[in-house]
Order: structure tokens, then sequence, then C-alpha cells
């Protein structure tokens, strides 16, 4: 897998965990968090436009830590 399609499954999986999010309620603290993952995600695809792959692939990745706590914090991650 290179680095685009690697970048675009995590765009992917974004749109799967933010759909999650958008099923609960988020207040105060949690729904600014929210609002930084989405802003992340745009960097990052603002970033792959440029070819500039690794600003992008970091800044998917962010996207994701800060939606994964609100997600922890909501109970919606799984241990397996």
């Amino acid at each position: 897998m290179d680095a685009i399609e690697r970048i675009e499954k995590d765009l992917e999986l974004f749109a799967k965990n933010i759909k999650e999010i958008e099923s609960i309620k988020v207040h105060g603290e949690e729904a600014k968090i929210v609002e930084m993952a989405r802003n992340y995600r745009d960097d990052t695809r603002y970033y792959l436009e440029q070819k500039d792959y690794l600003t992008s692939f970091g800044c998917i990745t962010y996207a994701h830590g800060l939606l994964d706590a609100v997600r922890l914090l909501h109970n919606l991650i799984i241990d397996e």
C-alpha cells in the first residue's frame, strides 16, 4: 500500500468513526475536540492535494487520536 492509498483508507475510517460520534451527544470541551478532529481531517485533504503526504498522514493520525479520545470516553471503543 502506498502513501496515498494509506491516507485515503484512513480518511474512510475517519468518516466511519465521525458518524459514530454524531450519533451521541457531545458538549463543551468534547465538542471542541470533535471540531478539531474535523479540522485536522480537512488539513489531511489539503496536504494530500498538495502532494505533501508526510504532513497529510500526520494530520489524519492526529485527527484519529482526537476522535478516539472522545470515543473512549463514551465507551465506543470495544476491547478486542
